[in-house]
């Protein structure tokens, strides 16, 4: 049975009863209109706050499967890897039913000492505890530092035939159609791959070809360097292509050449999942250039899980690949029992698409909280996530589109302007590491507590901090000490309606079954 916090108790309340706990506010960027429903507001170019709805399994909305058990495994003593490494195997030849599964491998209560990476590496298999508590099924880390689970594939996107140009002088972010030369060459439900190509002139544009460091000059991103989001053609018409989820990104044809490609994947696999367990490892404090003890791994998969699982003491716990799509990490714990010196490393590092975090927190003293890389396209939704560490959800680096930080916590982040260890963290981090420069656009806080904020405003893209209880900060450039411009503040020190943007635009998309589907009954303000 799921363990809740009191904060994520008082969450779920929030959600359910949101006026009996606070006067809310009314946002103009979004905002129930006469009908009822949700109402969008633009900015000059026509972009505005994207439907996140689509982040999460089979693309939001769609609850967890309960795939029937194939294999059981008991506690062996000694090292258990190669038994339960065994049983997943044995299970991966097992023929798929009607709904893709090969069956569960279930591991009965006990302590498994594991000295080696448990690789889920074929669609339809799942590996399933007893429960997260003490009295459930426990994985002890054990021997040198290593990967408690690797789940995913292989290899990554393979192109197919030519691509077609994008014609539109610019296309908003937030978009689902745009039109191409000649779309003759695709049909509905082909995979494709939305191209946004690194040019000089965009580089310049957003102010990144001077970035300095030791009086070196950095790169941000690599010139010809290619940003794709992975998507699906839902319809065409003539040459307008419409897509089965919405761009992260704008296309300004000035700066960039957008195009569409078809692509197929053989080595990404789906349908896999780990669930209802716990992870022990060492309680090490070491330097962010030695081997750690790491969770889980998600990389060439699509529609996969982790469920109800506690991670205590590992570090760079949970790290989704961009090759992931459609996955929904849900009541994720990670603690750490001692303090974390040097570099911080993250305890959720997300770069992946359609990605939905649900109901999971990050507990200690010196981690990232929640961090996502670079060149890489959402939608990534962070849903009643909280947070004790001293920083918190802060996209790290080289321009990730498309973050959602929904109704989150984050109490002991303090004023980290410069370090970037705001609650939120939306910024220009100018020569941070190697250049790390504007980490992300198009990205929501909404009615998020936490003590500072910083939302700054890319050039040609928005940030918003809608319903955010704490103090807006401003800042400058990490070594040019410009000043940065701030992003949209919204009704700040008040939260707004609807409680939770993601939930909300899942209910109108699909319905009120679709929110009861991922444990929010009766949450829909619209229905």
């Amino acid at each position: 049975m799921r363990k809740f916090s009191f904060v994520l108790w008082l969450s779920m309340l929030f959600l359910i009863f949101p006026c009996a706990l606070f006067a809310q506010g009314t946002s103009s960027w979004v905002f129930f209109g006469p009908d009822g429903t949700l109402q969008y507001q633009t900015d000059d170019n026509g972009n505005r706050i994207m439907d996140f709805s689509f982040a999460g399994y089979q693309g939001g909305g769609v609850a967890l499967p309960s795939v029937p058990v194939a294999v059981t495994v008991d506690p062996v003593d000694g090292d258990n890897t190669a038994n339960i490494q065994g049983a997943i195997d044995s299970v991966s030849q097992l023929p798929p039913d009607q709904n893709g599964f090969s069956g569960a491998v279930l591991l009965n209560p006990g302590t498994y000492d594991v000295s080696g990476t448990l690789h889920i590496h074929t669609s339809g298999v799942v590996l399933r505890g007893s429960g997260s508590g003490s009295d459930g099924t426990i994985l002890n880390m054990t021997g040198s530092p290593h990967l408690l689970l690797a789940m995913g594939g292989s290899g990554s996107w393979q192109t197919l035939g030519s691509a077609a140009a994008m014609t539109d002088s610019y296309v908003p972010s937030g978009s689902m159609s745009f039109n191409v030369d000649d779309a003759s060459g695709f049909n509905v439900g082909d995979t494709v791959l939305v191209q946004r190509p690194v040019t000089d002139a965009w580089i310049q544009f957003m102010g990144m070809d001077t970035l300095m460091r030791n009086g070196q000059p950095q790169t941000w991103i690599k010139p010809g360097t290619m940003i794709r989001t992975d998507r699906v053609i839902a319809a065409i018409d003539g040459n307008q292509i419409t897509l089965d989820a919405p761009l992260t990104d704008s296309f300004d044809s000035s700066l960039v050449n957008g195009s569409v490609i078809g692509y197929n994947f053989p080595g990404r696999i789906s349908q896999v999942g780990v669930e209802h367990l716990s992870v022990i490892a060492p309680a090490v404090n070491v330097d962010i250039s030695r081997p750690q003890f790491t969770g889980l791994s998600l990389s060439a998969v699509m529609n996969a899980w982790a469920e109800d699982v506690v991670f205590q003491d590992t570090q760079n716990t949970v790290s989704v690949s961009s090759t992931a799509k459609q996955v929904t990490l849900d009541n994720i714990q990670v603690t750490h029992t001692i303090d974390h010196t040097g570099d911080r490393m993250a305890d959720f590092g997300v770069n992946g698409s359609q990605i939905l975090v649900n109901q999971s927190s990050s507990n200690g003293t010196g981690e990232w909280p929640f961090v996502t890389q670079g060149e890489a396209t959402g939608p990534v939704v962070v849903l009643n996530f909280n947070s004790s560490e001293q920083a918190g959800i802060g996209p790290h680096q080289r321009w990730f589109t498309g973050l959602l930080a929904d109704n989150c916590t984050l109490p002991n982040a303090p004023a980290g302007v410069n370090g970037g260890t705001t609650g939120i963290n939306f910024s220009d981090r100018g020569n941070h590491g190697s250049g790390q420069g504007w980490a992300v656009g198009w990205a929501v806080a909404w009615n998020v507590n936490t003590p500072f904020l910083v939302v700054q405003e890319p050039p040609g893209a928005q940030n918003w901090c809608i319903g955010c209880v704490g103090r807006q900060l401003s800042g400058k450039e990490p070594g040019s000490n410009n000043p940065v411009p701030d992003g949209n503040f919204d009704s700040l020190g008040k939260p707004v309606i609807p409680n939770s943007l993601y939930i909300e635009q899942l209910c109108e998309r699909l319905g009120p079954g679709a929110a009861t589907n991922i444990g929010y009954d009766g949450a829909c303000a619209s229905q």
